[in-house]
């Protein structure tokens, strides 16, 4: 019987201060735990990837983007990754949040699959916090 009464341990490794922030969201948000915190990460994780999953057809999309700056070698992976891709990116916007982050938000029209695999090759590199796709069909 597989069913969320069953439950597994595991063990994580986190950096103090991302475990810190996590410890004071829950707090924020009333968990009585961080199992129930991060249970409910998780699952907000698989919804996300399914979702992505389910990108098809011809889409209108944003990727907005927070990356280190800093990370050495990123910027020029992202823009070689953003020209592999420029047949489906309309524009792209980049703003300093601070010395170490930007943000970046990038238009995009074409292939579901082809805006979730950018989406996707952005998110994999290191020193790329966050990334979010968003998308609508273009026709009804």
């Amino acid at each position: 019987m597989n069913t969320e009464t069953d439950l597994s341990r595991i063990g994580i490794s986190l950096p103090k201060n991302l475990l810190d922030t996590f410890d004071e969201i829950l707090n924020l948000r009333g968990y009585s735990s961080r199992s129930e915190g991060i249970r409910d990460a998780i699952r907000s994780y698989i919804t996300y990837y399914q979702w992505m999953s389910d990108v098809r057809g011809e889409r209108q999309g944003v990727i907005t983007m927070v990356y280190d700056h800093e990370q050495r070698g990123l910027l020029q992976v992202l823009t070689e990754i953003q020209h592999e891709y420029m047949h489906v990116i309309q524009a792209s916007l980049h703003s300093h949040v601070n010395h170490e982050k930007c943000l970046e938000v990038i238009l995009l029209r074409g292939e579901g699959g082809d805006l979730k695999n950018i989406a996707e090759r952005l998110m994999a590199q290191k020193g790329v916090e966050a990334v979010k796709l968003t998308t609508i069909p273009t026709q009804d």
